[in-house]
């Protein structure tokens, strides 16, 4: 140990000397950029990085090793060299037939996952032909009101040998009961459906806002949903709890994190309290991260937020299967950093982005298309964002050793301070009650807005540069073919609707919805009866107004 310290004073004082000689005679000559750097989160960047800030640092303890605990290196021991990412392009628009062809396009071009964006309102759980969905039908997402048009969007697509992820929340116990009758129809076992759900409602009441029915309802659908997945559905996860809504809000990298493990505590208590025990249900949890553009800070994030969720399941809740304590994750590009202005830019952002998530070892992938702060990606677009990835994966050699910059003074110490940042919130938020609490009172809200001003100030004042936007214009707008939905899908919709409620044994569907109002006053497992109406061909607006009737809608109500 004396020999160590030895060794540390000769560093400082090397140090030492390097800032006093060599950096004092370079800023003569010329100055700095800034008078000092921070990342987004605030933490201060030191102009060089040695091990003098690793002080107390110990590498098995903070580090350890890929696929052990506390899994800062990643969750598999050999990572990319066994299997790559899945690369799962988030797809869905018009009709489910328009976007089956879409996916099963992406996936002869080598996409090796499905993710499926829904229309607005699917959503929120209204029909196509509801009066309040009219002028959205389709446009965000794909419109699916039946079961009908759950399996045209999978028709060729076989179940049993692709995973799909559903962006879909409030509804989203009703979307999965439809992948399972879909696998049914297939001859799929449920037992072998892969993919993930996203459920995960707080971050809606957070960010985003498609949320239905209050918090209490809403997280016993999700509790259900768990329960159901880890009886019947063991490959598929029953939540994506995701961060990425949080962060295009405005949140910060620390915030991200800190928000996101705080509604994955939620969900875990919310879980322990309806009687599942945490080794049942802890691996079928996974979540769904941004990748932004501050570099260095994005992967230090992910490796932050895998070792402070470790060791929150391990020691906060008592897990001891170490299935349990992996964080998995799935990552997009951030939207919010795209622009209209010199759309070919967004390539660049996006590739960028993408090698900062894998170079964190997200487990998934979705990257951005370039044309997206103007409209739906066309397919070309698409295809070049497909084409990131599998570049990053096959040629660019960062996917042949496990957590390339593991190690790296910078990389280690960011990775330190977003945890302690992000760990010191997650204890103020324990102090007002948690999650749930902090929601309903507005805290995580006007952190995130307090967020948001900052940046957009800084933008406006060309203290934060964005390329195209607010520096280097270019003096004409660029033009790019934009997709656009057409606007029949909604009357096509509503003709299929009316065909199936003339087609239907109206008395069957009308029986499943009763059998689903009666279990929602009572405390089954809703799921099941979910699946019933499903079976019975009930429109998702139907089963939700069912739900609404016992459930009532949330109005959101902040008092900070």
């Amino acid at each position: 140990m004396a020999e160590r310290e030895k060794d540390r004073e000769r560093l400082r004082a090397a140090a030492e000397r390097w800032e006093r000689e060599t950096v004092a005679r370079s800023l003569e000559k010329a100055p700095e950029r800034k008078a000092a750097f921070a990342t987004p989160s605030g933490l201060t960047l030191r102009r060089c990085y040695s091990p003098l800030d690793l002080a107390e640092w110990e590498y098995v303890e903070r580090l350890g090793f890929p696929g052990e605990y506390p899994f800062t290196r990643g969750v598999q021991p050999t990572m990319y060299r066994g299997r790559l990412w899945t690369m799962r392009q988030y797809a869905g628009f018009a009709t489910a037939a328009e976007t089956n062809r879409r996916f099963r396009y992406l996936l002869t071009q080598g996409q090796t996952g499905l993710s499926v964006a829904f229309d607005l309102p699917t959503q929120i759980g209204y029909d196509s032909d509801d009066p309040r969905a009219v002028g959205e039908v389709g446009k965000v997402g794909v419109a699916i009101d039946s079961l009908e048009d759950m399996a045209a969007l999978f028709e060729g697509i076989p179940l049993d040998r692709v995973s799909t992820s559903m962006t879909i929340n409030a509804t989203a116990a009703i979307l999965l009961a439809m992948y399972v009758a879909v696998g049914e129809q297939q001859n799929v076992p449920t037992k072998a459906l892969a993919g993930t759900l996203q459920n995960d409602i707080l971050k809606e009441y957070i960010a985003r806002g498609t949320y239905i029915f209050p918090p209490g309802p809403s997280m016993r659908l999700i509790t259900d949903t768990f329960a159901f997945c880890a009886a019947e559905m063991p490959r598929f996860n029953a939540i994506s709890i995701s961060g990425y809504h949080i962060r295009e809000a405005g949140a910060t990298a620390a915030q991200e994190v800190a928000f996101t493990l705080g509604n994955g505590i939620a969900y875990v208590e919310a879980a322990l309290r309806a009687g599942l025990a945490v080794d049942a249900f802890a691996s079928q949890l996974s979540f769904f991260f941004n990748a932004h553009n501050t570099f260095l800070e994005e992967i230090a994030k992910f490796r932050a937020a895998r070792r402070l969720w470790a060791r929150i399941m391990r020691e906060r809740f008592g897990a001891r299967d170490p299935r349990s304590w992996m964080l998995r994750f799935h990552t997009q590009t951030s939207g919010v950093t795209l622009t209209a202005q010199q759309p070919e830019n967004n390539a660049v952002r996006v590739a960028l982005q993408a090698l900062a998530a894998v170079l964190g070892g997200t487990q998934s992938l979705h990257t951005n298309a370039r044309d997206e702060a103007l409209g739906l990606p066309t397919e070309a677009a698409a295809l070049l964002a497909l084409r990131t990835q599998q570049i990053l994966a096959h040629e660019s050699g960062v996917a042949d050793v496990v957590d390339p910059l593991g190690g790296a003074y910078v990389v280690e110490a960011l990775t330190d301070a977003l945890e302690a940042e992000a760990a010191a919130s997650l204890e103020k938020i324990d102090a007002m009650g948690g999650m749930v609490r902090a929601i309903e009172v507005g805290y995580v809200q006007k952190e995130i807005q307090e967020a948001a001003y900052r940046h957009q100030r800084a933008v406006e004042a060309g203290e934060q540069v964005v390329v195209g936007l607010n520096a280097y214009a270019a003096e004409a707008p660029v033009r790019i073919p934009v997709f656009r939905v057409d606007p029949a899908v909604e009357e096509e919709a509503r003709r299929r609707l009316a065909a199936l409620r003339a087609r239907r044994d109206g008395a069957a569907a009308g029986r499943a919805l009763d059998h689903l109002e009666q279990a929602a006053r009572g405390g089954e497992n809703l799921v099941p009866r979910i699946l019933e109406c499903v079976k019975s061909h009930a429109t998702v607006g139907e089963i939700c107004e069912r739900l609404r009737a016992v459930f009532g809608e949330y109005e959101e109500t902040v008092t900070v």
